[in-house]
């Protein structure tokens, strides 16, 4: 669904809302039973898509078949040291599997060591690989953005875009911070809006900082509190009508 232009509680609805979601279900110790549970709710709240572990994939294509949410997953995370010929095999291993969307960590040593060929052909490599076996799917960058600074984050954004990705995406979810607002303004200003998305992931647990999120360019988010966030969302709106 589209964004409204101008994103407010009042012009956003629970439906729109819930198709910027990624719901997160990437914690080391979530069970099997947990991640059938996690898509029933995906399923349930119609979110944009599910990211899983590449473990996951498959459990998750088949509890997701037919309901119009994505599957995704993360390819070398949550760290992005893993070689770039594994991440091209774990992408194309997740595609068969039935991901749609892939989630995957640049280099960031690479990147805070100024080999930035490095890292864009690294990228293009996932992308080129990825979007051979499946033209639609759906390449998301992630940067790590806490263990950035402001420079290294624009030189991310436009290693990005030069490599293809759809979408620059600013954490994992497992380091020393998650998304802010000044790092999505950045990263929505370095990048070219006709041609690169923003994901806002890490940390977002509230409707109020999903709003805050789209507002500073963000149109996808990355979070485990879906059910939180909806129902809020239907309470508010219930009181404004």
């Amino acid at each position: 669904m589209k964004l409204p232009a101008e994103i407010s509680l009042e012009s956003l609805t629970p439906e729109v809302v819930a198709k910027t979601i990624d719901h997160a279900l990437l914690r080391p110790d979530m069970t099997v039973d947990e991640v059938i549970e996690g898509c029933r709710l995906c399923a349930k709240y119609k979110v944009a898509s599910v990211c899983v572990k590449s473990c996951d994939v498959l459990i998750a294509a088949k509890e997701l078949q037919g309901t119009g949410v994505d599957v995704g997953t993360v390819i070398g995370f949550p760290h992005g040291n893993t070689s770039a010929n594994v991440k091209v095999l774990e992408a194309l291993q997740a595609l068969d599997d039935g991901a749609v969307e892939l989630d995957m960590v640049l280099n960031i040593s690479y990147l805070k060591s100024g080999l930035y060929d490095k890292v864009r052909d690294e990228i293009k490599l996932v992308v080129t690989a990825a979007k051979n076996r499946l033209p639609t799917c759906c390449i998301k960058v992630i940067f790590e953005c806490s263990l950035l600074n402001d420079e290294e984050k624009v030189v991310a954004c436009r290693l990005t875009e030069e490599a293809g990705a759809d979408y620059v995406k600013t954490s994992t979810g497992f380091s020393t911070g998650g998304a802010t607002i000044d790092d999505l303004r950045l990263m929505r200003a370095s990048t070219d809006p006709t041609k690169t998305h923003v994901k806002a992931s890490g940390g977002i647990r509230t409707l109020d900082y999903l709003i805050e999120c789209l507002q500073a360019g963000a149109d996808r988010i990355g979070s485990s509190a879906t059910a939180a966030i909806i129902d809020d969302m239907r309470e508010r709106k219930a009181r404004l009508a």
